[in-house]
């Protein structure tokens, strides 16, 4: 029986076969007739649109899938080459940051060597610049030999301020530019004189300049240096650069004048200062003899009165 149905399934399997080939040789000896191939010229003849629509959309499709792959690689090149950017931008301002700071240190060692005074290099280390207050912090203090009153002056010999509160490790400076800060300034072209304060947005203003004194645009304005009757010396040493003339307004009514300083130094950016320990102002010691004015012009021998120093340039 086994072999029977063995015989029978093989029998099928050749006639399937031979079916397959007789079929095969059929559409072979079909398909060279002319008929056939002028059928198979006209239905592709008839479907090259369709073809060329579907050729032109996979191609379409190509390039779009292209396209976003392309954009996407350039998204993440731009990303990374926004983050170099950000990264060579950080680094760009700290050089820039450490040449200016670098700059400044350079200019403070050549004006020391030139200096009459003995100073102490300081860096700043706190701001406190309020609407009204313009005062810095040094990272030095009576350690390092520093005291209340002491001058701190910027590159380039130009005064920045006063020290006016100290501590072993610190000292509060009072810049020049501060609302409450006053100094008594010489023109160099005609030694006129006039009080220096600190006033909003930067400009230093010179006040109560004598009207009858020519006040040239550009013209520098120094520390007056003056010392007063009673032995009063300024806090301030003659000669210290305060700034240069960039307006100046007066009144044909008024016998002063005022005019707006642009400051020798840029307070707002100053990273490291000298400040000066070994100049002495204001009273002097008590008990030092001291030239005392006469009404009459004369000096004579005295102790410093106990009356306090003009407003105007005296320690604070």
């Amino acid at each position: 029986m086994t072999t029977v149905l063995a015989t029978r399934a093989a029998r099928r399997r050749v006639a399937v076969f031979s079916t397959l080939i007789a079929v095969t040789l059929a559409l072979m000896a079909l398909s060279s007739t002319p008929f056939i191939l002028e059928l198979q010229r006209g239905v592709g003849f008839a479907f090259r649109p369709i073809q060329g629509a579907v050729d032109s959309v996979a191609a379409t499709v190509s390039e779009t899938i292209a396209a976003i792959s392309k954009i996407d690689r350039l998204r993440r090149d731009n990303e990374a080459l926004r983050g170099e950017n950000e990264r060579l931008r950080n680094l760009n301002a700290r050089l820039d940051a450490v040449r200016e700071e670098n700059d400044q240190l350079t200019a403070l060692l050549q004006l020391r060597s030139g200096l009459e005074f003995e100073t102490v290099a300081a860096r700043i280390i706190a701001r406190d610049s309020s609407e009204f207050r313009r005062i810095v912090t040094l990272d030095r203090g009576t350690d390092d030999g520093l005291a209340t009153g002491d001058v701190v002056i910027a590159a380039g010999g130009a005064l920045a301020g006063r020290i006016v509160d100290i501590g072993p490790t610190f000292a509060r400076v009072q810049l020049i530019n501060d609302t409450e800060s006053t100094v008594i300034g010489l023109l160099s072209s005609n030694s006129s004189t006039g009080d220096v304060v600190g006033q909003l947005g930067g400009v230093l203003v010179m006040r109560d300049i004598d009207a009858t004194e020519d006040v040239p645009i550009g013209d520098e304005v120094v520390t007056a240096g003056l010392e007063l009757a009673g032995g009063v010396r300024s806090p301030y040493p003659k000669g210290l650069l305060l700034g240069q003339i960039v307006d100046v307004q007066s009144d044909p009514n008024a016998v002063v004048q005022t005019a707006y300083l642009e400051a020798a130094a840029d307070l707002e950016k100053l990273a490291y200062v000298l400040v000066i320990t070994d100049y002495e102002g204001g009273l002097p010691p008590p008990g030092e003899p001291t030239d005392v004015v006469e009404p009459d012009g004369s000096p004579t021998g005295g102790e410093a009165p106990s009356a306090s120093p003009g407003p105007s340039d005296a320690l604070p």
